[in-house]
């Protein structure tokens, strides 16, 4: 039989919900997800199967006006992933757009729209995610307004939370996949190095326990990776902030903070590994870790120039 296999990008304005859409569609967890917007750095690959067709799905970062030199490697991988895919989906979180024109969500989407018109020939599709609860009245002016402003091939409505719709865009992607030999093995889910996965498995769980607290002057690397004879893993990982008072709420009192977080990192490590981790957390202050090049090869960004 045919096999086919090609790479789709899902792109879109921060906080649309492409981590949670991208984990639905492969069927397991190879995305962080957390409240805050920016969560994605790089470009994730999740690996999925339809039939004769593999489907390498790209997570990318939110694409929105970049401040700093990480923001502007995030959009700058963004971008990329989307220009050498074969699909894109672009996704929008309508309760955002909808009746609030001036929503920073709503902005960073129309910027997309305007680049996505310089690729008629793209096969792409809009995606409305977290349409829970909202009337179709209310949603079909918005689908009309966003599809007259590129050329998109087909519209879906859907809740990557809930899986509604999923399995349709799912279909769509597939279909569109072209002919050729799968890239990886069939029970693979995703093509990211494992040091660098259980680096961001850690930063979810930093940030979904230090949202409030805690700004995105934050990162995770995973600095020791030993394999033990009894088919255990130590894992030693540093978590860098930009100050002594943002070290302090890293830690909290007596350490109690770092300690939940790192319980939480372990179990869902010792999960996706399937094997038992000993995970030790270190806290340190590094001024200008986003600043640095080293940092943006450890997450796989390309150094953006100024």
């Amino acid at each position: 039989m045919t096999t086919r296999c090609g790479f789709c990008a899902i792109i879109g304005a921060p906080n649309a919900g492409k981590s949670t859409l991208i984990n639905a569609l492969v069927g397991s967890k190879v995305a962080i997800v957390s409240p805050k917007v920016q969560t994605t750095r790089m470009p994730v690959r999740g690996i999925a199967l339809a039939g004769q067709t593999q489907i390498v799905f790209v997570d990318t970062p939110g694409i929105f006006r970049p401040r700093r030199r990480l923001d502007r490697a995030m959009v700058t991988s963004a971008w990329a992933g989307a220009e050498d895919a074969d699909c894109v989906l672009l996704i929008v979180d309508a309760a955002d757009l909808t009746g609030r024109d001036n929503s920073p969500g709503a902005r960073d989407t129309m910027a997309i729209l305007e680049n996505l018109k310089s690729s008629p020939a793209k096969k792409k599709a809009l995606v409305l995610n977290k349409i829970d609860g909202m009337k179709r009245e209310t949603l079909l002016p918005l689908v009309e307004k966003l599809h007259a402003e590129a050329a998109f091939e087909d519209v879906f409505l859907i809740s990557a939370l809930k899986g509604e719709g999923v399995a349709d865009l799912a279909a769509w992607v597939a279909a569109r996949m072209p002919e050729g030999p799968w890239l990886y093995p069939e029970d693979q889910a995703a093509d990211i190095p494992v040091r660098l996965l259980a680096a961001e498995v850690t930063r979810e769980k930093l940030y979904l326990r230090l949202h409030d607290e805690l700004p995105y002057a934050s990162a995770v690397e995973t600095e020791k990776w030993e394999e033990r004879k009894d088919g255990s893993v130590r894992i030693d990982q540093v978590i860098y902030v930009q100050r002594d008072g943002q070290k302090a709420i890293a830690l909290g009192k007596g350490g109690s903070t770092i300690k939940k977080i790192g319980e939480l990192a372990r179990t869902e490590l010792e999960e996706l590994l399937g094997r038992r981790v000993h995970l030790f957390l270190f806290v340190k202050v590094r001024e200008d870790w986003a600043e640095k090049s080293d940092h943006y090869k450890e997450i796989g960004l390309d150094f953006p120039n100024d």
